[in-house]
């Protein structure tokens, strides 16, 4: 069963940010847009090469109200071991979230049960905290970051226009389609 269009379940984990650890809960990110990115671990191959380029774009993200967060069943210290070790993962500045017992992991249905490890997966969450759109790639298959922000606009498009909706390789300021019985057929 998806977990598209359904609301993030209650969750409590301690993340790595700006030089601190907080606590991130499911009210933390009511409100507003929010992005969780789930990767297989810290210190691996593929990826500090997705979470490194999601940091040189952050800042298109939070021009458009998005929050990011990246999440691996690492601990919160192995998140900062990682970011004061790696010249890729400095670069971070959105919360890094550990969830070492995959409860979190668990909540978004994409535990990897035997290595213990998230997929990697990307999850658009809505203000209501409602997930819009889920991605998950085989762990050799890194994420392209501007794909992604295409995919934030659209969401954010057809939340705030109801009735419409996004064609395919849809872009800021194209055309959107009105849904209707007149369109039925004529596409």
């Amino acid at each position: 069963m998806s977990i598209i269009n359904t609301k993030v379940k209650p969750f409590k984990n301690i993340a790595f940010m700006n030089n601190k650890f907080i606590d991130i809960t499911e009210k933390d990110i009511e409100g507003k847009w929010n992005i969780f990115i789930f990767y297989p671990a810290d210190f691996t191959f593929v990826c500090p090469t997705e979470l490194s380029d999601i940091a040189e774009h952050y800042y298109k993200f939070q021009t458009i109200g998005v929050e990011i967060y990246s999440i691996s069943t690492d601990t919160h210290f192995a998140h900062k071991a990682w970011h004061d070790l790696s010249n890729n993962i400095a670069k971070i500045q959105y919360a890094m979230i550990g969830d070492p017992d995959g409860s979190l992991t668990r909540n978004f249905d994409i535990m990897q049960y035997d290595k213990g490890l998230a997929s990697r997966g990307t999850f658009i969450i809505d203000p209501e905290n409602i997930i819009q759109s889920i991605e998950i790639n085989s762990d050799g298959i890194g994420r392209n970051t501007s794909e992604l922000l295409r995919k934030v606009r659209a969401a954010q498009y057809i939340y705030n226009n109801p009735g419409k909706v996004c064609p395919a390789k849809w872009e800021q300021d194209d055309d959107a389609l009105t849904t209707s019985v007149d369109l039925v057929g004529k596409i």
